[in-house]
């Protein structure tokens, strides 16, 4: 019996049986003592011999036992409380029983023997076994009885001990395979299941498609409104995939903010379906926590057995389409072979850019301006450049895309800070006192350092406030206002001069432009060289300088590649004029000699 049963239950209905049978008696029972209240004993199994057993039965199932002490429990309590056995009481004389002796009357019960059930140093209950005789309990049956009493105490802790090792390996399990936050199966089970599925899918020739979906501003979410709303949202959009995915497929949680989905069956055209399926789903989302805005899911798509026979490849593929989509501003992609190479080459190049910023490899350049009211130049762009060994001069809408999508737009500006006040502090020791405007991303602007920074930098180098300026485009502020806006302050607070650049192809307001801490707006190019060949961008550059000047701020024209644009501008009372006609971008170093060297005039009025 110890060797063969497999739960506690089991064991107690089978031994109190073979107590029964094999040793003649009338009734045996486990009863488990309680640490409530009543101080309960709970009838756990018992067993009885066919003799009035319905009668018998029907008492067992009424009674109420307590370990309160022995008048309300009898032998069952008494085994309890003392932990030791309690032989042979005669049921028809025996004061600790006086309150069911009309009922041991009743159903012809002579006496009973109650041996403490004790698992480790504590009495969990006791093994009652009653006999028809009233001295029915010799020293031999009490010595076997007592041994058997041990053996399912033994077989009790065994089962115990099993099923708490049991339940460490489902735990264990759990972990390993399943997600604590969501309840969904893990990145690691993906690849167990995936690999199951796929095994049988070919053996059918079917196909299977595996969908990678990125919450999008998770990470914003968890720095402005905590990690607790984070979380929250996640949870939210695991209970709305699973709503909608239902019997479809399978869905994991395959990564910080990202979720997979196994789509069996399913050729391009389903999975395109449910891509589209997804994202009308969750550009539409309510839910109760007012996190539906930033719900908007990314999806990549990679498909069984086209793009891949393995589950990592797949994964890899789906991967490497979702990457594509965020970078292109889509809600979905499918993969195609192209973007394995694209991939594995802006992977190269994220390397090698963190390589040049680390060792220094970049390249500082600046783009003089011109103040069209004093005819001298009144300052300069810092535009970063990168000369890879290999490729030679990468593109700047290039790498510092790529630093922004791979979160290196924050050590790619430390070095900017730096380089830009290293040169401006030379500029300063031969006498010239030119500021250095340097570009801001929304990164930058979110990033908590990026104050901390620049005050250092103007300690170490004893910077004036007039050093350096910044510019900050209408998209990166409206990424996150808020947030934006303080960095903005902070930074006028310090006595640094800012303005809005590419002003009039983002988000132009007038509500936020009477708000922001800026001194000037720089009208972008687009606007600028229509001027002379259109009335509507003239008339949008003339209106906007104007209302500039009105706010008290200074405009800054960019993209002036001709006299004729340029003497417009000062028709219309332009501050400042930048672009190839007053000088081409050059490295910082040359700054000074192209100064003393040039012979460029300003146009007569």
């Amino acid at each position: 019996m110890l060797l063969r049963c497999s739960d506690e239950q089991e064991l107690l209905n089978g031994m109190c049986r073979v107590i029964v049978v094999k040793g003649h008696y009338r009734y045996a029972g486990v009863w488990y003592s309680l640490n409530d209240d009543g101080y309960s004993l709970v009838h756990m199994a018992y067993a009885l011999s066919s003799t009035h057993s319905h009668q018998e039965a029907d008492f067992f199932r009424s009674i109420s036992l307590s370990w309160a002490n022995s008048e309300e429990g009898g032998a069952a309590a008494i085994a309890v409380i003392t932990g030791k056995a309690c032989v042979g009481r005669n049921l028809l004389t025996d004061p600790d029983h006086a309150k069911w002796r009309e009922d041991m009357v009743r159903l012809g019960y002579g006496s009973v023997t109650a041996f403490p059930l004790r698992v480790g140093s504590v009495v969990v209950g006791s093994l009652c076994i009653t006999a028809t005789e009233p001295d029915a309990f010799n020293e031999s049956e009490v010595s076997l009885l007592g041994e058997l009493a041990d053996d399912l105490t033994f077989g009790i802790e065994n089962l115990r001990i099993r099923a708490k090792h049991q339940a460490a390996e489902e735990r264990i399990h759990q972990i390993a395979y399943y997600d604590s936050l969501t309840g969904l199966p893990n990145r690691e089970m993906f690849y167990t299941k995936a690999k199951s599925v796929i095994t049988e899918l070919r053996e059918q020739h079917r196909p299977l498609a595996v969908l990678l979906l990125k919450a999008e501003n998770h990470h914003e979410i968890n720095d402005t409104l905590g990690y607790l709303q984070g979380d929250k949202l996640l949870q939210e959009i695991a209970s709305l995939l699973c709503a909608t995915i239902l019997s479809s497929g399978v869905i994991f949680r395959a990564g910080e903010a990202e979720f997979a989905i196994l789509y069996a069956n399913a050729d391009a055209d389903a999975a395109v379906q449910m891509a589209q399926r997804l994202s009308s789903l969750f550009h539409g989302a309510t839910d109760s926590s007012g996190l539906n805005h930033y719900a908007r899911m990314t999806i990549g798509v990679a498909l069984f057995p086209g793009h891949g026979v393995e589950p990592d490849t797949l994964f890899r593929h789906a991967r490497a389409a979702m990457s594509e989509a965020r970078r292109t501003g889509r809600d979905f992609l499918v993969f195609a072979p192209s973007l394995e190479e694209a991939c594995t080459n802006r992977l190269l190049l994220t390397a090698d850019l963190r390589d040049a910023i680390k060792l220094d490899q970049l390249i500082l350049h600046c783009q003089p301006q011109l103040s069209l009211i004093s005819s001298h130049i009144c300052g300069a762009e810092a535009l970063l450049r990168w000369r890879h060994p290999v490729r030679n001069m990468v593109p700047p809408s290039e790498f510092v895309a790529l630093a922004e999508f791979t979160g290196l737009i924050t050590p790619l500006t430390f070095w900017v800070l730096e380089a830009a006040f290293r040169q401006r502090f030379a500029w300063n020791e031969s006498g010239l006192n030119v500021p250095l405007s340097i570009n801001l991303s929304a990164q930058d602007l979110r990033d908590a350092r990026l104050v901390t920074k620049i005050e250092g930098l103007i300690a170490t180098w004893g910077a004036a406030s007039n050093w350096i300026q910044f510019e900050v485009t209408e998209s990166a502020l409206m990424e996150d206002p808020a947030s934006a806006l303080e960095t903005l302050r902070k930074l006028k607070d310090a006595g640094i001069q800012l303005a809005i650049d590419d002003f009039g192809i983002g988000y132009s307001s007038l509500s936020y432009l009477q708000n922001l801490p800026v001194d000037a707006i720089k009208i972008d190019q687009s606007f600028v060289k229509q001027i002379t060949e259109h009335p509507k961008p003239a008339a949008i550059v003339h209106s906007t300088i104007e209302l500039a000047h009105r706010l008290n701020l200074k405009v800054v024209a960019e993209g002036i590649e001709n006299q004729e644009v340029l003497g417009r501008l000062m028709e219309m009372g332009c501050d400042i004029a930048q672009g190839y006609l007053i000088g081409a971008p050059m490295p910082t170093e040359d700054f000074v000699d192209w100064l003393q060297c040039s012979s460029w005039k300003l146009l007569e009025k």
